[in-house]
């Protein structure tokens, strides 16, 4: 073992701590306030000062809605108007019945004119009762204009000749001017209509025509002289006029009047928008004397399952009654901004500050890197719940958002815990703990080595191999036991069994039938069949050869008594056979060049089956291997440092197995792998957790088993926001106009999460993995993706089962045919086609041809990316036996017939 490298002392430590309290971190963070500050600018927009003409108005509160039967209280109407009366000349409304005939009343003793209007739609009972209270109200002095109908020609509700009968009825009795609300095409296809009315209330909202707001006046304006053109003895009061605060956007359209080559932009909705627009409009009104209602007086959430997102948002005051922006000075689109940057910053600031403080031994370099992530991971989850700030959500938006938030949050935490490996393994002080085989110069350890090869159904050539190996071990003291678990042909391994008798004694068979535990239970009873003098058990996997001077360099450790085991990593002899066992041999290697060799600094390796040593005291003291568990090598090594014990892991092969043959097989032992960590991770819950005091595991060993199985975690969590993508782009395009994409919320965990996970994992293999080319680490990166959705279901099915059967990784096995590449990943490939599918719609969709929609199918694409990596990588490993198949056809062909 090195010499611990020196820690920093207390006073440099202090130093250092004030150095970056005191320079770094205001740098970072006035960064990322400027950063905030930057995406937050003000805007400024003409101011208006006047009072406005008139509002639309409804009259309906959060949790109200006419749909559902639930009306606003007399009392809550009068509030309401005597709120608009300091702003606003008039009011409209668009109902007459359910408590709203008393709008007149009340709107008169603040001083309101109103413009009434009666419901039309396919209802003629209501039509009768809406037309009825209509001529009743009619008369009352306050009432100026009358409305039969808001765009029931639009929703074809019926007929433009019935509505023009109901129109001529109520004008038989009321003498004020009775007309109907429609968008400007109805009315300019419909002359017959103008001539039954006594003015043109005309509804323009450019921004359902995908109007840009910065020419969304313009074309309120070239709407109405379209109509002053047509009809110019007709009056022309316009009944809506607006803009939303929230909501989709609405793509580019062509529009008469403005050329295809100036609409530049799309239709936001936003709070900057609304008010850009709103000043605009009303100060060009004034000066052209217009008649209008702005759409309009509050939010209205009810609306969204009538007219879509932006429904909702129409307001000039939110819900809650509230301006939603200034008529004069600055806007901003979100004011909460500094709030929220400042909870970000200061969340941030907490974790760096404790970072720093723990991992002294992290340079300077590494803490800047780390905060620097910190303060984009906490911004990024502000960002998200800015997003959502002033949102009106329904009981299932609540929940999807409330999934979202907490989805995000632990998906931060493994980017955190990513983070800090990457900058302790690219500016750590090495040194502290850093073994190396032993190279004696004379002599042998005394210990006798007991070295346990358990096997299944093997081809008995590779295990005669690996036995053969164990012969030729530069060591004097040693026995090697067989153990044949449950092989049912005896062509398999009785030549396993004659193989043991011809390398003499010291080599024993063992043939188990009906043996329960799996591998751990043939592994315990090897246990019971050791011999005495023994002090040492080694496993290695059938498939191994191991090198002579394994156990003379490997087990001198022992000689400091508190040496639980002893591991040095796996390792494959057969990477060139073919691209696929390439892309895995460096894909394996990845864990044992950086994840390992970290762990080792802090006594925290993860031990693995196969070149493990573990003293027979220990192994016995602890309970022997777990049957219970799948994965109960690394089971063994929590057991082993709740004892107290040490590890040495010493990052050197000292044999070299066979990777698996075909893709079945890596994702069948990956599978096993992470569902047996769920297993652990739930049996020992007690002792890994962070704030556990008990259970013997340094606070160090807790983090790195709970850090290093955290991204496996997070596959399984990325697989239920995946899901969750695909369920709303689903309802997005079968409701296009009803669905708001959560974009803000799915950007950093994948997109984000994608570009840092790639830098990462290629700095560190350049860093650590030093004979892997470029090309090579691109390959593992792509192997890694393709085992994402296994460890996923892994992850979700060890959460609530506890009993799955063992998976024995298969050995040379033949490369199975096209239709078996296919079906090996068929989940993958049915994702995928979800992912791809879901994508194209939304491009060939022109509801969804905006800007953000981009930024959805980007999610999409990126999610798919692991699912493309699967279905790639099982091509990678049929395409030899594909040719091959070809060649040996076309030979087969050319051949002479016999």
């Amino acid at each position: 073992m090195d010499n611990p490298a020196p820690r920093p002392t207390r006073k440099n430590a202090l130093v250092r701590v004030a150095t970056f309290a005191l320079i770094v971190l205001p740098i970072v963070i006035m960064a990322n306030l400027a950063i905030w500050a930057a995406f937050n600018q003000p805007h400024d927009a003409e101011a208006w000062t006047g009072e406005i003409v008139g509002f639309s108005y409804s009259p309906y509160q959060r949790g109200q809605d006419p749909t559902k039967g639930i009306h606003p209280t007399r009392d809550q109407i009068a509030s309401d108007l005597k709120l608009l009366s300091g702003s606003v000349q008039a009011i409209r409304t668009y109902s007459v019945i359910r408590g709203l005939e008393d709008i007149p009343d009340l709107a008169a003793s603040d001083g309101l004119s109103v413009a009434v209007g009666a419901w039309i739609d396919t209802d003629k009972v209501r039509n009768d009762q809406e037309i009825a209270n209509l001529i009743k109200l009619a008369p009352k002095r306050n009432v100026v204009r009358v409305l039969v109908g808001n765009e029931a020609l639009l929703r074809n509700d019926l007929p433009v000749e019935e509505l023009i009968a109901y129109i001529r009825t109520v004008k038989k009795s009321v003498w004020k001017p009775v007309s109907t609300a429609e968008p400007p095409h109805i009315w300019l296809k419909n002359p017959e209509l103008v001539s039954a009315v006594d003015y043109i209330g005309v509804q323009i909202l450019p921004y359902w025509e995908g109007i840009p707001v910065n020419q969304a006046v313009d074309a309120v304006f070239d709407r109405l002289d379209e109509l002053h053109r047509k009809y110019p003895d007709k009056p022309i009061v316009i009944t809506e006029v607006g803009w939303p605060s929230r909501g989709k956007i609405i793509p580019r359209k062509p529009y008469p009047g403005i050329p295809e080559a100036e609409l530049s932009s799309e239709a936001v909705p936003s709070l900057v928008n609304q008010a850009t627009f709103m000043r605009e409009f009303l100060n060009r009104a004034k000066d052209a004397d217009l008649t209008y209602y702005v759409m309009e007086a509050f939010d209205q959430p009810w609306k969204a399952s009538e007219e879509g997102a932006a429904g909702s948002y129409w307001g000039i005051y939110n819900a809650d009654r509230q301006p939603k922006f200034p008529m004069k000075g600055s806007i901003s689109e979100a004011p909460q901004w500094r709030m929220w940057a400042s909870i970000a910053a200061g969340l941030a600031l907490v974790f760096a500050v404790a970072f720093m403080m723990i991992r002294q031994h992290v340079k300077t370099a590494g803490v800047v890197i780390f905060t620097i992530v910190t303060q984009v991971a906490a911004s990024a989850l502000a960002w998200a719940g800015l997003s959502v700030t002033g949102l009106y959500l329904s009981s299932v938006d609540t929940v999807v958002w409330t999934f979202l938030f907490a989805a995000q949050g632990l998906l931060l935490i493994v980017l955190l815990a990513e983070a800090i490996e990457f900058v302790e393994v690219i500016w750590t002080r090495h040194g502290e703990r850093h073994f190396a085989p032993f190279e004696p110069t004379e002599g042998y350890p005394e210990n006798k080595v007991s070295i346990h090869v358990p096997i299944h159904n093997e081809p008995p050539e590779m295990v005669r191999d690996t036995l053969i190996a164990l012969s030729k071990l530069d060591y004097p003291n040693f026995e090697v036991l067989v153990l044949d678990n449950n092989t049912v042909d005896p062509a398999v391994w009785q030549p396993v069994r004659e193989t043991c008798a011809q390398l003499g004694s010291r080599f024993r068979f063992f043939h188990l039938e009906n043996w329960p535990g799996f591998k751990a239970g043939a592994l315990n009873y090897g246990l019971k069949m050791t011999a005495e003098d023994a002090d040492i058990i080694a496993v290695i996997d059938s498939d191994y050869q191991v090198e002579p001077n394994w156990l003379r360099t490997m087990v001198p450790y022992f000689a400091k008594e508190d040496i639980g085991f002893v591991q040095s990593p796996q390792d494959y002899r057969d990477r060139h056979e073919s691209t696929f066992k390439n892309m895995c041999y460096w894909e394996y290697a990845g864990f044992f060049h950086i994840g390992m060799v970290q762990r080792n600094y802090f006594n925290a390796v993860i031990q693995h089956g196969t070149m493990t040593l573990v003293r027979k005291s220990a192994l016995q003291k602890v309970g022997a291997w777990a049957e219970w568990c799948i994965c109960e090598d690394a089971e063994l090594g929590i057991k082993l440092y709740r004892e107290g014990y040490d590890s040495v892991y010493i990052n050197h092969s000292f044999g070299r197995g066979i990777t698996p043959d075909t893709l079945a097989g890596y994702i069948g032992q990956r599978f096993r792998w992470a569902y047996g960590a769920v297993q652990i991770v739930k049996h020992h819950w007690r002792s890994l957790a962070p704030w556990a005091r008990k259970g013997g595991l340094t606070s160090a060993q807790r983090y790195y088993f709970l850090a290093g199985w955290l991204p496996w975690f997070a596959d399984g969590l990325a697989l239920l926001f995946t899901i969750t993508s695909i369920g709303l782009s689903i309802f997005a395009l079968s409701q296009p106009k009803m669905v708001q994409l959560p974009v803000a919320a799915f950007l950093i965990p994948t997109i984000g999460s994608f570009v840092f996970k790639f830098v990462r994992s290629l700095w560190l293999y350049a860093v650590r993995v030093k004979d892997c080319s470029f090309i090579e680490s691109l390959g593992a990166g792509v192997a890694a993706l393709g085992l994402t959705h296994t460890v996923a279901k892994a992850m979700l099915n060890g959460m609530v089962t506890s009993g799955k059967p063992f998976f024995r990784t298969p050995k040379c096995e033949d490369k199975p045919p096209l239709a078996a590449a296919l079906i090996q990943v068929r989940e993958e490939a049915v994702m995928l086609t979800a992912l791809w599918g879901l994508s194209l719609a939304f491009l060939l969709n022109e509801n969804f041809a905006d800007s953000l929609s981009r930024l959805w199918v980007a999610v999409l694409l990126v999610q798919s990316v692991p699912y493309a990596a699967a279905v790639l990588l099982s091509f990678i490993n049929v395409m030899p036996s594909l040719f091959n198949r070809k060649k040996d056809a076309t030979e087969g062909a050319l051949s002479p017939a016999e």
